[in-house]
């Protein structure tokens, strides 16, 4: 089924960038463990615990990877859709449908090449309401007399949806620390370790119809403090959601006694097409830069810059 293994690429590449650090695994092993900041979770096979370099789990030789993400609310649909128009599957990969608690769950197995090695490579896509949940797994063939397709299966039946992560949760992933949230409603990790969103409105009901901030780190800054304009009004252009975006101020500024740069754009956003005004700031110090984005209807934006000023100003580096 090609969208389940297109969608196991794009999830690789997503947490392969996401790297945090995650509390201790709870002791029931009979119980759902969920990766920190993931509202996906199972009952990880013996063998298997909380993995360093990505979000879910692997053996301490780091040979059997189970990698756990979150995708868009469609994706799920998509693959059901597929499922059902082509129940036989293509290329000789038989899609095969498992109950979970979080509802039908659909997962293939097939054969692969890890460089030079020969692996088992499995995909489980399962509802999640707001969005879909995702599981992929890996097993060298050395390992799979112990980790057999039955286990995975097994594995797979237990994959479980919480509702909510733990706000403190969330915030204690992050590289920086965020000690003002000016009220907003819904906090929903967007990349474990690397970005969050702050929003009044919710996934069901879209973010772009009320004010929202994304906080999150740049992998990269401007050599040179004469770059960093242009890297701004670059980086702006790169704020997701946004059409028809209009510059309407780029400056460089002071955040907490440090470089930054203030970046303004009217735009439109979000499937109702809302008219909104977006805030970027950028504030530099070492290889990354913090990148904080405020969005608000316009005729909300009076109200909501001083909340998203405050945010600002309460995020500190972690000690």
């Amino acid at each position: 089924m090609k969208p389940i293994r297109l969608m196991f690429a794009v999830a690789l590449l997503v947490t392969a960038a996401c790297s945090a650090f995650y509390p201790a695994l709870p002791a029931l092993a009979a119980d759902p463990v969920f990766p920190a900041g993931i509202r996906v979770g199972l009952t990880p096979l013996v063998g298997l615990s909380r993995a360093k370099g990505f979000v879910g789990f692997e053996t301490e030789d780091q040979s059997v990877k189970v990698l756990v993400a979150e995708l868009p609310a469609d994706a799920y649909g998509e693959v059901a859709t597929a499922f059902k128009a082509n129940p036989a599957g293509t290329g000789g990969i038989k899609p095969e449908s498992i109950e979970t608690a979080a509802g039908l769950a659909y997962y293939t197995a097939e054969n692969a090449k890890d460089g030079a090695n020969n692996v088992r490579r499995y995909s489980m896509i399962l509802p999640g309401g707001t969005f879909s949940g995702y599981v992929a797994v890996q097993v060298p063939e050395n390992a799979s007399k112990i980790y057999t397709d039955e286990a995975i299966r097994q594995m797979f039946a237990s994959a479980a949806i919480r509702k909510e992560v733990p706000v403190e949760e969330q915030l204690g992933l992050m590289p920086f620390k965020i000690s003002e949230l000016s009220d907003f409603k819904n906090i929903r990790t967007l990349a474990v370790g690397a970005a969050i969103i702050l929003a009044d409105g919710d996934e069901a009901t879209g973010f772009e119809a009320a004010p929202f901030m994304i906080l999150g780190v740049i992998g990269s800054s401007p050599a040179q403090p004469e770059d960093r304009g242009r890297f701004a009004q670059q980086v702006a252009t790169t704020i997701p959601g946004v059409r028809d975006a209009r510059i309407t101020m780029s400056e460089p500024i002071r955040i907490d006694g440090m470089a930054g740069y203030e970046t303004r754009i009217d735009a439109t956003s979000g499937k109702d097409n809302t008219a909104v005004t977006v805030v970027q700031w950028l504030r530099f110090g070492g290889p990354n830069a913090l990148r904080i984005i405020g969005s608000a209807p316009r005729d909300q934006w009076a109200k909501a810059f001083p909340r998203f000023r405050a945010v600002r100003d309460g995020i500190q580096p972690r000690g």
